[in-house]
């Protein structure tokens, strides 16, 4: 499988943006999503690599007595070799920040580093010790459509420009459909087996909840905490209620709060933000939520629209991390419950309305309208349906563009 994955998406911005400038390359994302493989694929750039995972025992001894010691498995001796270091799943330790920085200080004009893990790696900014200047941090993501297909990626204007402009080509709707079907996590997806999906689900979810939040929370008892994840399929494109999640769960809502941040910062679901500036009465506290393995949803509805969110979540992350601007996901909803699904903000700025469909080609054009001209941007409705791309005529020539075209069209040259 290693062959799959050495291409992935990040791959070269990784290799231009950090390891080319001796910065140390921060891979974090969910559970199998293939980080492992990622880093190991860097393998035939270097003369020396070597890989440690804090799984491994005798690696964990190292790195708690000195990890300065690490230096003795790479020829120190032969500057002009190219050497690199693969550090997995090390925030499991306490103190690593600092053991790291301790040992970039030392080694990093000699080694290549490469970090990965499965919880939030910029969450040691809450320490006291800084590692700034020192690493460039990358998020990967599931597999997406236009990944998948392979073509090229589009800049952020130019994929946005493209969208309004009509064209022939046929993009292939049968990965699309998988995706939906089987999720982006790449086991399950290249396995193209639904019961290998449901195997695998439980595994990965069992591991989040027993394993990976035991080490990052210490909680004694998870198993409202696993409760509180067959829960949220559920609410999957809705505002979130914490008051309701603490009904049903039956403990205060500050607890509820805090799992929520943990299952979070575990990449078990992702939360978008209500985009309020220049919104007359728009709601601005309760965020929608999404999952990054969004089979568990049972709506059909929902579930597309959770795949469109993960696509332009994992675009925004791709085009903030590799230095195309400041990107962030928002949705828009006022309290009179007029909504659009997605907001793209390129440097705090609106920058592209989207909407989610699976097969209606009419615009709330009053609703979109409305919005459209508080927030100055064009609208694009995402639809399942294959082979739809369509203007929307607008009486005046000033006004934002809005369209309908087919989620195969939308993403094919997204990241």
């Amino acid at each position: 499988m290693l062959s799959i994955f050495k291409h992935r998406y990040l791959f070269n911005s990784i290799k231009y943006l950090a390891l080319d400038r001796k910065k140390m390359a921060f891979i974090s994302g969910p559970r199998q999503v293939g980080k492992t493989t990622l880093s190991k694929s860097f393998k035939e750039e270097f003369d020396e690599f070597i890989y440690k995972n804090w799984d491994e025992s005798s690696f964990r001894k190292i790195w708690m007595r000195s990890p300065n010691s690490l230096q003795i498995e790479f020829s120190i001796e032969k500057p002009k070799l190219q050497k690199c270091l693969v550090l997995d799943e090390i925030h499991k330790s306490s103190l690593w920040k600092q053991k790291l920085k301790g040992l970039y200080d030392v080694l990093g004009q000699e080694l290549k580093f490469l970090v990965t893990g499965s919880a939030r790696l910029n969450i040691f900014k809450k320490g006291g010790d800084s590692l700034m200047g020192r690493f460039v941090n990358f998020r990967l993501h599931p597999l997406s459509y236009g990944e998948v297909i392979g073509l090229k990626t589009h800049a952020p204007d130019e994929w946005r420009d493209s969208l309004f402009r009509k064209s022939d080509f046929e993009y292939d709707p049968g990965p699309l459909l998988q995706l939906l079907k089987l999720s982006g996590f790449p086991e399950p997806y290249y396995a193209n087996s639904e019961k290998i999906l449901r195997i695998w689900r439980m595994g990965r979810n069992e591991k989040i909840v027993k394993e990976d939040l035991r080490d990052l929370s210490r909680l004694p008892d998870l198993a409202k905490v696993e409760m509180l994840a067959t829960l949220l399929p559920e609410k999957v494109g809705s505002p979130l209620s914490v008051q309701s999640l603490r009904e049903d769960l039956e403990v205060s809502h500050d607890t509820v709060t805090r799992w929520l941040n943990y299952l979070r910062d575990l990449f078990f679901f992702f939360e978008i933000k209500p985009w309020s500036k220049s919104i007359k009465r728009a709601l601005k506290k309760e965020g929608k939520i999404y999952l990054y393995d969004w089979t568990e949803i049972p709506n059909q509805g929902a579930k597309f629209e959770n795949l469109v969110a993960a696509h332009l979540l994992k675009a925004c992350h791709f085009w903030t991390d590799t230095g195309e601007g400041k990107f962030d996901l928002h949705y828009i909803r006022n309290k009179d419950k007029q909504e659009i699904d997605f907001l793209i903000v390129k440097d705090t700025k609106p920058w592209l309305c989207l909407e989610a469909k699976i097969s209606d080609v009419q615009i709330d054009v009053k609703t979109t309208v409305k919005f459209l001209n508080q927030l100055k941007c064009p609208f694009v409705q995402i639809v399942l349906d294959d082979s739809v791309w369509k203007l929307e005529k607008i009486s005046s020539d000033e006004s934002p563009k809005m369209m309908v075209a087919s989620a195969t069209r939308v993403f094919a040259h997204l990241p």
